[in-house]
C-alpha cells in the first residue's frame, strides 16, 4: 500500500521551533514523481535526440504512468475512500492531491499525444517507418481482409452488454473496443465489448516493409464480421487501469501460496483510471463511466492513440542505425581482464579480490564478467563451502540462479533470499524459488513485515587453515538485462569485518534475529537512518567550527522528512550540499535561511541513474557509503537495506568523479529551483553518459580531468 501520509515526529522531534517542518518547505511526493515523468516526456519531445530513442521515451512515459496509477494513485484513492483527513508533508489533503494529479497528467498526456502525432510519427514516416490508418494501408485489395479472417478473427470474443448480460470484467491495462449496435429487426440499441488481443497478437500489423496499421484499426474495420445482421453505429477505444498493489500477511503458513493468491486477486483490483479515445461517442463515454462506477476525475480523454507503451514494437524494426544511438557494449573491469601472460582462461576472480577491493560500474563495465563470473566460479570451485545471495529482481536470462542451482547440485550450501513481494516480479521470483528448492538450495523469503531490498552475494571459501569471505555488495538488482541499461555500482571485497557483518545479515534473514547496528555496514530498518543523520549533523558541526565540510549524495529518490530536516539544518550551518536525485525529491533547495547551500540536479538520459552514494567530508575525514537504499520512509523503515563503506581513496575518487560528471551534465540534466520547478540545462557540452563511456573505453578506473 502507499506510504504514510505524513511522517509523525520521531523521537525528540515533537516540537518544530526552527520551522523546518513547515509544509511550504516540502514538495509533494506524487507530484514530484510526475515531474520526473515529465523529464522523460521532455526527452521524447527533444528533436536533438535520435528519433527511435525519442520513440522509446514515449513508450517509457506510458509504462511509467501506468505503474504510477496502479500503485500510487490507487493508494490515494484508498485514502479518500477511507475518509482519511490527514495531510501530506506539503499540506495537501488526499482529495486535493487527486485533483492536482489529474490536472498535471491531463496536460502531460496532451503533450505526449502531440509529440507522437505531430513530431515523431511524421519524422518516422519520412525515414521510411510508417504507422498508417486502415484506409492508408498500401496492401493489395483484400489482403488485409484475408489477414483479418485468418489471423485476427479466430481469437476475438465479442461480449454483448444488455439485459441478462452485465458489463463484462475488464482486465488491467487491456485495450478494448466498445461498440454501439443497432438491431434492425427489433429496433433496439445494443452495446458490446471487443478486447484487442495484444497478449497473443502484435499491436501493430505490418502490411508492407516497415509500414504498420494498429491492430484495433483492423478490428474496427471488420466489426460487421463480428456482428452479422446488426448495424454498427459507432465504436470507441478504452482502457482501464486497476489497483495492482497488495499487502501480504507474513503470518501466512505458506508465503509463496499467499503471494500466488494475491496475484490472482490483483486482476480484480478496483479501477483507478479509465482512458477513452477523445472521439468516442459522448453517450458511450457516459455509459462506460456508469458501468465502471467512476468519478469524473478518474476519466482521461486521450487525444491520441491509446497505450503507446506498445511502440517498443516499432522501435525494434531492423535497420535505420542513423535513427538510433550508437550501441554500447559493456567492457570487462581492468582487474578482471586476462593478463598478457595468461593462457586465455578466465582470470581467477578470487585472486583479483584478494589483491584489493574494486568497484565495477554498470553498464559501463560488464555484469557478465564480474557478478555472474563470481557466482559461476564459486559454484565450480571445490574449496567453496557456501554461496549466499539475495534476489529482489533478476532476469530470465541471468546466469546467477542456474549457477546457484549448480552449486547446490555440487553439494555446496546454496542459500538464496528471494523476495516474493518484489512488485510486478512476483511470478518470476516464485518460479526461481521453486527451481532452487527442487535443486536442493535453501530458499528463504526474509523477515516478516519487511521487504528485502539489499543487494549482496557472499561466498565462503576454505583456504589453508581458515575460511575467507568474498563479498559483493551492489546498488542495483542482480538483473542481467537491467545491468545493460541501469547505472549501478558493485563493490567486490574480501574485507574480513564486512564479510562477517554480511554473514550476520544473512543469518538474520534466514533465522530468528533482527539485523541491528554493525561496526562497518549500515542496515535498515534498525540502523541506517540514525547513522546517516549523525553523519549529516557531524558535517554541520564541522562547518559551524570553521572546518572543511561538504555533503554529496546520489540517489533515486529523497522523501524522508527526518533526513530532509537534517539536510536543512546542515545548510543553515553553511555546509555545501550537492544532491544528484534522479526521481522524486521532496526537499526544496535555495530557500533563503533554510536551504541556500543545497543544489539539486537530476539526470535522465540514455542510462537510468540508479546507484546510491552518500559522501561526507568532515574536516580531513572522508566518509562514503554505497548501497541499495534511497532516503525514503519505505526504504528506511520497511525494507532490509544495506550500505557499505568505501574507504580506499581511489575508489572514493571514482564515485566522486561520477557525481561530478552528473552535476556538470548539461545535455540531459535538470536543476530544481526554489519554486519547485525543474529547469533543463541547455549547454549541450557535457554528458555524463558519454563521458563515462569514453572513460571506460580508455581502460582507466580512475578519473579524467573534467574541467
Amino acid at each position: 500500500m502507499s506510504e504514510p501520509l505524513l511522517t509523525r515526529p520521531a523521537r525528540g522531534e515533537d516540537d518544530d521551533a526552527d520551522g523546518l517542518r513547515d509544509p511550504s518547505l516540502y514538495i509533494n511526493r506524487e507530484l514530484s514523481w510526475l515531474d520526473f515523468n515529465d523529464r522523460v516526456l521532455e526527452l521524447a519531445e527533444d528533436a536533438g535526440q535520435p528519433l527511435i530513442e525519442r520513440l522509446k521515451f514515449l513508450a517509457i512515459y506510458t509504462s511509467n504512468l501506468d505503474e504510477f496509477f496502479m500503485v500510487r494513485v490507487a493508494g490515494v484513492h484508498e485514502q479518500i475512500a477511507s475518509r482519511i483527513d490527514r495531510r501530506y508533508l506539503d499540506g495537501l489533503t488526499p482529495s486535493q492531491l487527486m485533483e492536482a494529479i489529474a490536472v498535471k497528467v491531463r496536460a502531460q498526456d496532451r503533450r505526449h499525444a502531440t509529440a507522437f502525432s505531430e513530431g515523431i510519427a511524421p519524422a518516422l514516416a519520412a525515414a521510411g517507418i510508417r504507422i498508417v490508418s486502415y484506409a492508408e494501408a498500401p496492401a493489395a485489395p483484400g489482403e488485409l481482409a484475408r489477414h483479418f479472417r485468418q489471423h485476427i478473427f479466430p481469437v476475438l470474443t465479442p461480449l454483448a452488454i444488455g439485459p441478462g448480460r452485465p458489463f463484462p470484467y475488464i482486465s488491467n491495462l487491456s485495450l478494448s473496443l466498445l461498440v454501439h449496435l443497432h438491431d434492425p429487426a427489433l429496433e433496439t440499441e445494443l452495446y458490446a465489448r471487443v478486447k484487442v488481443p495484444r497478449e497473443v497478437l502484435p499491436r501493430f500489423v505490418e502490411v508492407a516493409k516497415a509500414t504498420f496499421v494498429p491492430l484495433e484499426a483492423v478490428i474496427a474495420e471488420h466489426l460487421d464480421t463480428l456482428f452479422p445482421g446488426m448495424e454498427v453505429v459507432s465504436h470507441g477505444l478504452f482502457r482501464v487501469t486497476r489497483d495492482a498493489d497488495f499487502e501480504i500477511s507474513d503470518e501466512a503458513d505458506d508465503l509463496l501460496a499467499a503471494v500466488e493468491d494475491e496475484l490472482r486477486r490483483r486482476r480484480f483490483g478496483e479501477v483507478v483510471r479509465l482512458e477513452v479515445s477523445a472521439d468516442i461517442e459522448p453517450g458511450m463515454r457516459t455509459r462506460l463511466v456508469e458501468w465502471l462506477d467512476l468519478e469524473q476525475n478518474q476519466v482521461y480523454d486521450e487525444p491520441g492513440m491509446l497505450d503507446l507503451s506498445d511502440l517498443w514494437q516499432i522501435a525494434a524494426v531492423e535497420g535505420h542505425p542513423e535513427l538510433r544511438q550508437r550501441p554500447w557494449t559493456p567492457l570487462t573491469h581492468p582487474a578482471l581482464r586476462p593478463r598478457p601472460d595468461d593462457t586465455g582462461e578466465q582470470p581467477d576472480i578470487f585472486a583479483q579480490m584478494r589483491e584489493g577491493d574494486f568497484l565495477v560500474h554498470y553498464p559501463y563495465q560488464s555484469f557478465t564478467t564480474s557478478i555472474e563470473r563470481l557466482v559461476e566460479q564459486a559454484a565450480a570451485d571445490p574449496n567453496v563451502l557456501a554461496i549466499k545471495m539475495t534476489v529482489y529482481r533478476t532476469s530470465d536470462d541471468s546466469a546467477l540462479v542456474p549457477a546457484l542451482i549448480t552449486a547446490a547440485e555440487n553439494g555446496k550450501q546454496a542459500v538464496c533470499m528471494v523476495e516474493l513481494k518484489a512488485r510486478f516480479d512476483e511470478r518470476q521470483n516464485i518460479r526461481w524459488s521453486r527451481e532452487l528448492e527442487e535443486a536442493g538450495a535453501h530458499v528463504v523469503h526474509g523477515i516478516p513485515g519487511l521487504k528485502t531490498h539489499a543487494k549482496t552475494i557472499l561466498v565462503v571459501r576454505r583456504e589453508h587453515d581458515e575460511v575467507r569471505h568474498y563479498t559483493m555488495i551492489g546498488t542495483g538488482n542482480f538483473h542481467a538485462k537491467n545491468a545493460r541499461l541501469y547505472e549501478d555500482y558493485g563493490l567486490f571485497t574480501t574485507n574480513r569485518e564486512i564479510g562477517q557483518e554480511v554473514a550476520s545479515l544473512f543469518n538474520a534473514l534466514t533465522g530468528y534475529a533482527h539485523p541491528g547496528r554493525q561496526q562497518r555496514v549500515l542496515v535498515a530498518p534498525d540502523a541506517m537512518r540514525e547513522p546517516l543523520i549523525e553523519l549529516i549533523d557531524r558535517t554541520a558541526a564541522a562547518a559551524r567550527a570553521g572546518r572543511h565540510a561538504r555533503i554529496r549524495m546520489k540517489m533515486n529518490s529523497l522523501a524522508d522528512q527526518r533526513c530532509i530536516v537534517a539536510l536543512y539544518r546542515a545548510s543553515q550551518a553553511g555546509v555545501p550540499i550537492d544532491l544528484n536525485v534522479r526521481g522524486i525529491c521532496c526537499l526544496t533547495p535555495g530557500v533563503p535561511g533554510v536551504s541556500e547551500t543545497i543544489n539539486v540536479v537530476s539526470v535522465v538520459g540514455r542510462f537510468l541513474e540508479h546507484s546510491r552514494i552518500y559522501s561526507f567530508e568532515i574536516g580531513d575525514e572522508r566518509v562514503m557509503y554505497v548501497g541499495s537504499a534511497d532516503l525514503m520512509p519505505r526504504n528506511l523503515d520497511a525494507r532490509v537495506e544495506l550500505l557499505v563503506p568505501i574507504e580506499r581513496p581511489d575508489l572514493q575518487a571514482e564515485c566522486n568523479d561520477t557525481i561530478d560528471r552528473c552535476l556538470a551534465d548539461d545535455c540531459t540534466a535538470w536543476v530544481l529551483e526554489a519554486d519547485g520547478r525543474w529547469r533543463r540545462r541547455t549547454g549541450l557540452k557535457r554528458s555524463v553518459h558519454r563521458e563515462l563511456m569514453q572513460r571506460t573505453q580508455m581502460g582507466s578506473a580512475g578519473s579524467l580531468a573534467i574541467g
